[in-house]
């Protein structure tokens, strides 16, 4: 029998990978479509293609259109932030344990967006008049809501590029080990929490409700106009991403590697630390922290494409949108409200591969 050549081997591999990613999309559009018919308001298949197409009663479409897509749509936009952020930060940093919220950088955009919604009163509750009898009284009980969107990101940025910038001179000036770069994640994220708690010390009770509410990782907070800010971040990231894919194989290769094939490694990690920095800001400023979900689908990404960034960047972020999209709709499922913050379910899942992740580096 003749053996395949190595074109055809090539050939063969890239052809499975391909048909990987369309599998991983094709399972967000079913789960998408699950996500929409369940709910305390059940909505039939027949249902939600009349909604979509504008044929259905106003109560569907306001279930579908303000409600359930939104959250949907968030999810995977937001999945696929923090997915990329975690393959572009493990290729960076050399480190297989880098993410957003193992870095401390999650927490320092929640830490800028705490800011925010204290010192500069950019959250707070809605006011309304409420009639008794003859008398009207103003009561500060409505919905918890962030009155200024946009100082709430530009702080959680900040936030986020101050700990990307404290990460990034650690392990360019003092040549830290990869151990040594998560533990200094770990003081920054001990840091920047601690911070958030003084900062919730000299706030009202309705700005420390505010801030604990917008800490939970919940992906049915947001509006279209939020998400629409996320997505088209995220989509010219990933463009910038994808054009340096190259560039990233050479440098998990080894920056001398990098710098024998013409790659400005100090440009290339100060850029790709300053996007990551960003998108993770704009899905923490937006929705909340959502923990380890960085980690893990670039190491499920790994497990099944290898370590080439022509597929693991692009299966990256496929996966992170599966498995967040995946944990919101378990989430509504198990309360029935959409009350059990998303970032609880990540932990539950990212936290095991945390610590094998760190057992296994030992064990070696």
């Amino acid at each position: 029998m003749e053996q395949p050549t190595v074109h055809q081997i090539y050939v063969e591999s890239l052809r499975k990978k391909l048909w990987l990613f369309a599998f991983f999309l094709c399972a967000v559009a079913v789960l998408s479509v699950f996500s929409l018919a369940k709910g305390s308001f059940h909505l039939s298949p027949v249902k939600i293609v009349a909604t979509l197409l504008g044929q259905a009663d106003a109560s569907a479409a306001i279930v579908i259109w303000n409600i359930r897509m939104p959250r949907i749509v968030a999810a995977v936009v937001a999945g696929w932030s923090l997915g990329l952020c975690g393959a572009v930060m493990q290729c960076l940093l050399k480190n297989p344990l880098a993410s957003p919220f193992t870095l401390g950088i999650s927490q320092g955009a929640a830490f800028g967006a705490a800011f925010a919604i204290v010192v500069l009163g950019a959250g707070g509750a809605e006011t309304g008049a409420v009639q008794t009898g003859t008398v009207q009284t103003v009561s500060a009980a409505g919905p918890l809501t962030i009155r200024n969107i946009y100082s709430v990101t530009v702080c959680a940025f900040l936030g986020a590029l101050a700990g990307t910038l404290v990460i990034l001179a650690l392990a360019r000036l003092k040549k830290m080990a990869a151990e040594s770069i998560i533990l200094a994640g770990v003081a920054l994220s001990s840091l920047f929490v601690s911070a958030t708690i003084l900062v919730q010390y000299f706030a009202t009770e309705v700005e420390i409700a505010s801030v604990v509410f917008w800490t939970f990782g919940d992906v049915g907070r947001s509006n279209w106009r939020e998400i629409a800010v996320m997505t088209t971040t995220a989509l010219a990231v990933t463009v910038y991403f994808v054009f340096k894919r190259w560039d990233f194989n050479a440098l998990a290769a080894g920056d001398d590697v990098a710098h024998s094939l013409g790659v400005n490694v100090d440009r290339s990690r100060l850029a790709g630390m300053f996007l990551t920095a960003l998108i993770a800001a704009l899905v923490t400023a937006f929705l909340g922290v959502i923990a380890f979900l960085g980690l893990l689908a670039p190491h499920i990404g790994r497990r099944l494409v290898g370590g080439d960034h022509r597929f693991l960047l692009l299966h990256s972020c496929i996966i992170g949108s599966l498995l967040l999209l995946l944990a919101d709709t378990v989430s509504r499922t198990l309360v029935g409200a959409g009350t059990l913050p998303v970032g609880v379910l990540t932990s539950f899942m990212g936290a095991p591969l945390f610590l094998y992740l760190l057992l296994k580096g030992h064990a070696r």
